[in-house]
């Protein structure tokens, strides 16, 4: 593969941005997988969050276990914000490819590693303690993975369609969650409580190793994006890519830590918290539950790539702002029509609320990858969005839970999304539109 020029197609004539076909293809390959295998870990363990809390927290009642179990979730997002630092160094000076080949590597071995601690019931305090271990190692790798991916498709997209290629990130996460929420459905049908709770939650972790695997080989296969092939030939690579980041565009950075608030907190809340809402606070059967959100997520990805089209149409900012006001509107009442018990109404809701997320979700790695330059690209990216997604993300299902105790509301999370829509709404509106401009290289 070359850069941006001088490549031709085989009928002699220069292709597109220099970048054929199947180059473009296997970029699209190797981000889609990382970044799912990444985030079906992820599914899992929210899905499978009451039986794992019965393994490391027995001797706690339900709602406690389940806050306990939930706080190792939001711990292991304290130290992305670390890795954001980290893995953008990484990424803006030795190359995008190298951060997305380590990441997925580390993270798949950390998945994997899960399936292998021992329960309470065995070690006893060092249970938890090893996998609080474990998800900071997650944590730590999966900071490097959504940015990079992003950062990756929106340097090799063509200029029209940036927004339809960045929108594959947000599509391979919920196609992790999706094969979390199939398993999940499928062990809660197949295995008894007991078998669950000794081993049966164990096995979708197992998966990690050889997805990890298969998509480090599909990476290194690949040359680094086209972008950053420039800066190195140009010898104008930022030997220290954060500290010009801060001291350059810390505008950018506060807006799009603000722009990322709701999908922080509607992602985790909608997607990852909302089977254990379903069964834990409202009593629906967890196959329902996993049913409901299975059907979701499939109608989810969908609207994924029309919300990647719409936002190369209409532009990054208004696609934004649209989700926020629905968010502001639609979210309480919809909570309300949760608490129904109706099967088919909770299912419409949660297609209603997955849309409304994917205006927001489809168009974000594209806004945010546009709003930084080349330079400091991975950086901004990964920064801002671990920021929030430490402070407001890993926390959702904790503040969601905690909330519904103290206060004694249902409805509580929908307020707390509420809240989170008003901030995004501000942040973007404030921001430039980006989608009709080149890719800034300084």
């Amino acid at each position: 593969m070359a850069s941006d020029s001088g490549q031709l197609s085989m009928s002699g004539r220069p292709r597109p941005g220099g970048i054929d076909a199947s180059t473009r293809r296997r970029v699209i390959g190797a981000s889609f997988i990382g970044n799912f295998v990444e985030w079906f870990d992820y599914a899992v363990y929210g899905y499978l969050a009451a039986t794992i809390a019965t393994a490391f927290f027995p001797e706690a009642d339900k709602q406690t276990g389940l806050l306990l179990t939930f706080g190792l979730f939001a711990v292991s997002f304290f130290v992305r914000p670390l890795g954001g630092f980290i893995w953008g160094h990484i990424g803006d000076k030795v190359g995008r490819k190298n951060a997305l080949s380590l990441s997925i590597l580390i993270m798949s071995a950390a998945t994997f590693a899960i399936a292998l601690i021992p329960g309470y019931g065995t070690i006893g305090i060092w249970a938890p303690i090893s996998l609080l271990v474990v998800r900071v190692v997650q944590g730590f790798s999966a900071a490097g993975e959504y940015a990079g991916a992003s950062a990756f498709l929106v340097e090799y997209a063509p200029p029209n369609r940036r927004g339809i290629y960045a929108a594959v990130v947000p599509a391979s996460t919920a196609a992790g969650l999706l094969l979390g929420s199939l398993i999940a459905a499928l062990l809660s049908i197949t295995l008894s409580p007991d078998q669950m709770h000794e081993w049966g939650w164990r096995l979708p972790f197992l998966l990690a190793a050889p997805m990890g695997l298969i998509g480090r080989y599909i990476r290194v296969k690949l040359e680094d994006t086209p972008a950053f092939l420039a800066l190195e030939k140009e010898d104008d690579v930022i030997k220290a890519p954060v500290t010009a980041l801060f001291r350059n565009h810390w505008k950018s950075l506060l807006l799009a830590v603000g722009a990322v608030l709701l999908n922080a907190v509607g992602f985790y809340v909608i997607l990852s918290y909302m089977p254990t809402y379903l069964s834990e606070e409202l009593g629906f059967g967890a196959t329902e539950s996993f049913v409901a959100t299975t059907i979701a997520l499939l109608t989810y990805i969908g609207f994924i790539f029309l919300t990647g089209l719409a936002s190369d149409r209409f532009g990054r900012k208004k696609v934004l702002i649209s989700a926020s006001v629905l968010f502001i509107f639609l979210t309480v009442p919809a909570f309300m029509l949760l608490d129904t018990g109706n099967f088919v109404v909770i299912l419409l809701v949660q297609v209603l609320l997955g849309a409304m997320l994917t205006l927001n979700d489809g168009t974000l790695p594209s806004f945010l990858a546009e709003l930084f330059p080349t330079k400091v690209r991975y950086s901004g990216f990964a920064v801002s969005f671990n920021l929030s997604n430490a402070i407001f993300g890993g926390t959702a299902p904790f503040v969601a839970t905690l909330l519904i105790a103290t206060s004694g509301s249902k409805l509580a999370p929908g307020f707390y999304l509420m809240a989170a829509a008003v901030v995004s709404l501000i942040a973007v509106a404030c921001a430039k539109e980006t989608s009709k401009a080149p890719l800034q290289s300084h």
